[in-house]
């Protein structure tokens, strides 16, 4: 029976999640032709093509089945290693994540944590990222997860890095020519309404508020119902709606950033564990690519 070597697996795994050996490399510290034959080292001993070059990377049958099982294997190698290695760190944590990541991978991520360190307790609130950073400045977070303008980007601390806008739909919605846009949006001050309207007008297309919420589950029910058209986060488009990064004649929406705000001078150890194992889901969950680095 052959035993596949983690490093080996860990490889193949973050070049699936990033896209790309380069920056697969980059994420791991090693040179391109070291990824490559990493790559090569597995084929080798499955004796299969795990990826179709020809087609931009994209993962042959037997690439996806070994995809599926190797998350689930590193998964559980972190996370006895985290629980058997890692000094006994204590502590809670105040942490503050925008809206329509509540549905997304961020639970998933948090829970990854909890079960690797049972000792931190988890504070969790969500709203908008304009109120998250006014709050973070108020001494109401420890750690604050938010959006902001791209390239105009405000973090004071932290990685961040850039995600496309989609336009999000229900699968029953329906735009007809010149119909005035029925818009489903969160309140003033939230970056997707920002961008929406911005888009719209700057196309000379009309457009009304049907709904407004700052509950998530409001939106996404009435986006669900067909009702009305609306913006998210590529990655935070929950699975019952359709995304699209181009619908109809509607312009398109451009990018936001995504990072962390924290005080970098004043941060606890169960702090500084989230924020490194937050960033890092980030910057392996789907077409998020890293663009900057601690911005002071």
């Amino acid at each position: 029976m052959k035993n596949l070597p983690m490093d080996l697996l860990r490889t193949f795994v973050t070049i699936s999640d990033l896209g790309g050996f380069t920056h697969a490399g980059e994420l791991l510290g090693r040179s391109q032709p070291a990824i490559s034959l990493q790559v090569k080292r597995l084929e080798e001993m499955l004796d299969v093509q795990l990826f179709n070059r020809s087609s931009g990377l994209q993962l042959t049958e037997e690439g996806q089945l070994l995809y599926n099982f190797a998350r689930k294997i590193l998964e559980m190698n972190d996370t006895l290693v985290s629980r058997l290695t890692s000094p006994a760190i204590s502590g809670s944590v105040r942490l503050g994540i925008p809206n329509d990541f509540e549905v997304s991978f961020v639970p998933v991520m948090l829970s990854k944590f909890i079960r690797s360190y049972p000792n931190i307790t988890l504070d969790v609130s969500s709203d908008l990222s304009i109120n998250l950073r006014q709050d973070f400045k108020k001494g109401s977070y420890d750690l604050v997860m938010s959006m902001d303008e791209y390239p105009e980007h405000t973090f004071a601390e932290g990685d961040f890095i850039v995600e496309r806008l989609s336009w999000v739909t229900g699968p029953s919605f329906s735009l007809h020519k010149d119909q005035t846009v029925p818009l489903v949006v969160y309140p003033k001050g939230c970056i997707y309404r920002q961008h929406i309207i911005e888009a719209l007008n700057n196309a000379s297309i009309p457009w009304r508020v049907l709904y407004c919420s700052s509950s998530l589950l409001g939106i996404q029910s009435t986006i669900e119902a067909g009702l009305g058209i609306s913006a998210l986060a590529h990655n935070a488009v929950p699975k019952a709606l359709l995304q699209h990064e181009s619908y109809q004649e509607l312009p398109e929406l451009g990018n936001v950033t995504i990072g962390f705000n924290y005080d970098d001078n004043n941060l606890a150890p169960a702090v500084e564990l989230l924020l490194e194992h937050l960033r890092r889901g980030l910057m392996q969950n789907g077409d998020y690519t890293p663009q900057f680095k601690h911005h002071p």
